[in-house]
C-alpha cells in the first residue's frame, strides 16, 4: 500500500487512467441517452486526458505541484465537449490545492480532490445534479472523511471510488432524462475509470494496452546505450494529423510499416496520431497529407540522444526547444496583429457552411461539430490568428461552449467574447448582425437577439436503439430535431420534412434556409425545397449545399 506520492508517481497515475479510460470509451459512449451520432463522452475525456498523459511522458517532475501544474496545463488545453472540460476543470482545482508541495500524503491528496470540485462547481453556471458533478463530490467528500482515519493515498481513491459508485448508481434516479433511459451517467462513469486507473497504477496493476498510449520514455545511460546497439530506424516521429475524409488507414499502416517499425497509430473520429521510428521521416508525414492536414510534429535523432548519455552529456532533445515547443504545443506563437476592433471565429462543419461564413467575413474556421469537438487550444489558435482587438466567438454547438469560454482570458493582447451559439444557423445569424462601427453593448445585444429568433431544426439518423421520451426509436431510422429536441422518427426522410415544414417554427416563418449535407443528391435537396415552399407558402425558402456530414438536413427559420 503506497501512503506518499510525489511528481513522478502522479504523473505515472495519469498516464494509466488514460489507458483506462481510452480502453472503455466506447462503453461511456453508449451510455448517450440520445441515439444521434454524436462525438460522445467517453470520447471526450479520453482524448482530453489523453493530452495530459503526453505532457507527462515528455515532460517528468519530481515534485507533485509542478507535475499537478503540468497535468492541468495539458487539460485545459486539450478540453474537448462538456465533459472533458468539467474534468479539466476538476483537475485544475488539484492542482490549486497540490501548488508548491514535493509530496502528497491521503489528507493532502483527499484535500486537493475536494478543491478540484469546487473549483468546478463554481465555474459552471448551473450544475444539475446526477452528473460528474455529483459523482465527484460525493466520491471526494468520502475521501476526506477517511483520510482523517487512514492517512493514505491508496486508501482515500479507493474510498472515493467505492462512494463514487454508489452515485453514479444513484445518478438514473436524479436525472429525469437518465431515469427514462435506464442508464447511468456517463461523465459520472468515466471520472470513476479515471480514479481507478490511478489506483491501478499505484497498486501496480498493468494498464490496458491500447493502441494510442504512445512510446515509453527512456531515462537513463544504460537503457540508451543498450538501445543505440539496436537501432535500424533513427528517427522518433510522432505527429497528429487531422483527418479530412473517412478512408482506411490500413494502406497507410502498410507503408509505415516498409519505411519503419515500432509503429503506433492511435485514431479517433477526427484524428489519428501516429509514432514510428524510421529513417526518412519526410516521407511518413507526407504519405500522411493524403488522409488529412497535419497538426503537430515532433522528431527526435536517438542515435544522437544515445550517444550523448553514453557520454554523459545532457541528450539534447525538442522539449529543449522552448520557444518553438510552446508553438505548436499551445498555439502560443505570437499573435497576428489587431488591424480592426472585431473579428468573428467561428466553429463549422462542411466546405458548404464554411463557404457561407467566410462569405459574410468571419474571419477564422474552425473545424468541428457534433463528432468533432475542438479542443481549447484549436479554438485559442484561431483566436490568436485573427487580427482584431476584440474576438467574437462562436460555438455553434451547444457540447463545445464550455470549450470556447475556457479561452476568455487566455489570450493577453485581445479581448475574447463567446457568444452562445448552439447551432450553425444560430452563429450565420449572429454574424448578419454584427455591426463594425457598434458599441460592443450594442454589438452583443443585437447579436444575441439575431441568434435568439432562429429556430433550427436537423434531420440526422439514429446511431443505436432507443426508447427514448416515449419514443421507440431503431438503428438506422430517421431522426427530427427542432432547435435540439426529439421532433419524430420515421424511415421515411420525406415524411419527416413534411412534418418538420408544418410545424410552428416554419409557418410562421418569414426566411427559411435549408442547407444539405453531403450525403444528400441534389436531386434530393431539390425534392426537399418543393416540399418546403409548397407548405411554407409565406415564408422565402432557400435551398444552400452546406456539405455537412451526419446531418443530412439542417434547416433554419426567422
Amino acid at each position: 500500500m503506497i501512503d506518499i506520492i510525489d511528481g513522478a508517481l502522479f504523473q505515472r497515475m495519469v498516464i494509466h487512467a488514460s489507458a483506462s479510460i481510452s480502453a472503455q470509451k466506447q462503453s461511456i459512449n453508449e451510455l448517450n441517452v440520445f441515439p444521434v451520432p454524436d462525438g460522445d463522452t467517453g470520447t471526450n475525456m479520453s482524448l482530453t486526458i489523453a493530452t495530459a498523459a503526453l505532457e507527462a511522458k515528455k515532460k517528468p517532475s519530481r515534485s507533485i505541484g509542478q507535475a499537478a501544474a503540468t497535468n492541468a496545463s495539458a487539460l485545459l488545453r486539450g478540453a474537448r465537449g462538456n465533459s472533458g472540460v468539467i474534468l479539466s476543470l476538476l483537475f485544475r482545482g488539484v492542482s490549486k490545492a497540490l501548488k508548491e508541495k514535493d509530496e502528497a500524503d491521503g489528507l493532502t491528496f483527499a484535500a486537493a480532490l475536494n478543491e478540484g470540485v469546487s473549483a468546478a462547481y463554481k465555474a459552471v453556471m448551473k450544475p444539475a445534479e446526477g452528473t460528474i458533478l455529483t459523482v465527484s463530490r460525493l466520491a471526494s467528500a468520502k475521501a476526506a472523511e477517511v483520510a482523517r482515519e487512514h492517512n493514505s493515498v491508496d486508501t482515500v481513491l479507493e474510498a472515493a471510488i467505492a462512494e463514487g459508485q454508489i452515485a453514479l448508481a444513484d445518478t438514473v434516479h436524479q436525472n429525469p432524462v437518465l431515469k427514462k433511459a435506464g442508464v447511468v451517467d456517463a461523465g459520472g462513469k468515466g471520472f470513476l475509470l479515471i480514479l481507478q486507473g490511478m489506483l491501478d497504477e499505484l497498486r501496480g496493476i498493468p494498464a490496458p494496452d491500447i493502441s494510442n498510449d504512445g512510446p515509453d520514455v527512456v531515462q537513463d545511460k544504460a537503457d540508451f546505450a543498450a538501445m543505440d546497439e539496436e537501432i535500424t530506424f533513427a528517427f522518433d516521429t510522432v505527429f497528429i494529423v487531422r483527418k479530412t475524409s473517412d478512408q482506411s488507414l490500413e494502406p497507410y499502416r502498410d507503408y509505415l510499416n516498409r519505411i519503419g517499425d515500432s509503429l503506433v497509430i492511435g485514431e479517433d473520429d477526427d484524428s489519428f496520431k501516429v509514432h514510428v521510428h524510421t529513417n526518412t521521416p519526410g516521407d511518413a508525414l507526407n504519405e500522411a497529407q493524403k488522409y488529412g492536414i497535419l497538426e503537430l510534429a515532433k522528431i527526435e535523432n536517438m542515435r544522437t540522444q544515445a550517444e550523448d548519455l553514453a557520454a554523459g552529456r545532457k541528450a539534447q532533445s525538442t522539449d529543449d526547444l522552448d520557444i518553438v515547443e510552446a508553438e505548436l504545443e499551445t498555439g502560443s506563437c505570437q499573435s497576428a496583429p489587431a488591424d480592426k476592433k472585431y473579428g468573428i471565429v467561428a466553429v463549422s462543419v462542411g466546405a458548404g457552411l464554411d463557404s457561407v461564413f467566410r462569405d459574410l467575413g468571419v474571419d477564422g474556421l474552425i473545424s468541428g461539430g457534433q463528432t468533432m469537438n475542438p479542443s481549447t487550444e484549436d479554438i485559442l489558435r484561431v483566436i490568436r490568428s485573427t487580427p482584431a482587438e476584440l474576438v467574437f466567438v462562436l460555438p455553434n454547438n451547444k457540447n463545445i461552449i464550455m470549450a470556447a469560454e475556457q479561452c476568455v482570458g487566455l489570450v493577453e493582447d485581445r479581448e475574447v467574447v463567446v457568444l452562445p451559439t448552439r447551432t450553425v444557423p444560430q452563429g450565420i445569424a449572429a454574424t448578419l448582425a454584427m455591426d463594425p462601427d457598434a458599441r460592443l453593448a450594442d454589438n452583443l445585444a443585437a447579436m444575441q437577439k439575431a441568434m435568439s429568433n432562429v429556430r433550427t431544426s436537423e434531420i440526422t439518423y439514429a446511431a443505436r436503439d432507443s426508447d427514448f421520451d416515449g419514443f421507440q426509436i431503431h438503428e438506422g431510422d430517421y431522426m427530427a430535431l427542432a432547435d435540439g429536441q426529439l421532433f419524430g422518427t420515421d424511415q421515411t426522410i420525406t415524411t419527416l420534412l413534411e412534418r418538420l415544414a408544418q410545424a410552428d417554427s416554419q409557418q410562421q416563418a418569414e426566411f427559411i434556409n435549408i442547407f444539405y449535407g453531403k450525403d444528400v443528391t441534389p436531386e434530393a435537396a431539390q425534392e426537399a425545397l418543393d416540399i418546403f415552399q409548397r407548405l411554407c407558402p409565406n415564408a422565402e425558402v432557400t435551398l444552400l449545399s452546406g456539405g455537412q456530414p451526419v446531418y443530412y438536413y439542417m434547416i433554419s427559420a426567422e
